[in-house]
């Protein structure tokens, strides 16, 4: 699987993002110059957490035959000290179907185990980045 990030036109900061047969766009908001019409990179991050808690809930709940019919995941991040080194998101979740207390004890464990989570919060992530040779600078 690739990611895939081309820029839309010249004047402005939106991009397009392929991931496989998928198409999704970014931009910056209005106050940082661009034209807020699409979510910022930041915003991608955030949703990525919350998707996989969704996602990690429901095939759980599934496998262990949990009546879970739906999952609300709200997202708040607090990126006031990024530039200090510290980013913090509040995950609320909203757990849908006739529950008991020890289910429901047992599914926000689950969420914290959740691959984005693990991989935000315990992996050594090293990226690379390079220009192939020959690389039009234009």
């Amino acid at each position: 699987m690739t990611v895939t990030v081309n820029t839309v036109s010249a004047e402005g900061f939106r991009h397009t993002v392929q991931i496989d047969d998928h198409e999704l766009f970014a931009d910056v908001p209005k106050s940082a110059g661009g034209e807020g019409s699409a979510p910022e990179p930041h915003d991608y991050f955030d949703a990525a957490l919350g998707a996989c808690k969704a996602l990690t809930l429901k095939m759980y709940a599934k496998k262990k035959d949990i009546p879970l019919t739906g999952v609300g995941v709200d997202v708040k991040r607090d990126n006031s000290e990024e530039q200090k080194g510290k980013y913090v998101l509040h995950v609320t979740l909203t757990l849908k179907g006739v529950l008991t207390d020890a289910q429901r004890e047992e599914l926000l464990r689950v969420a914290d185990r959740c691959p984005i989570h693990k991989l935000m919060t315990t992996t050594d992530v090293t990226i690379e980045t390079h220009a192939p040779q020959g690389f039009d600078s234009q």
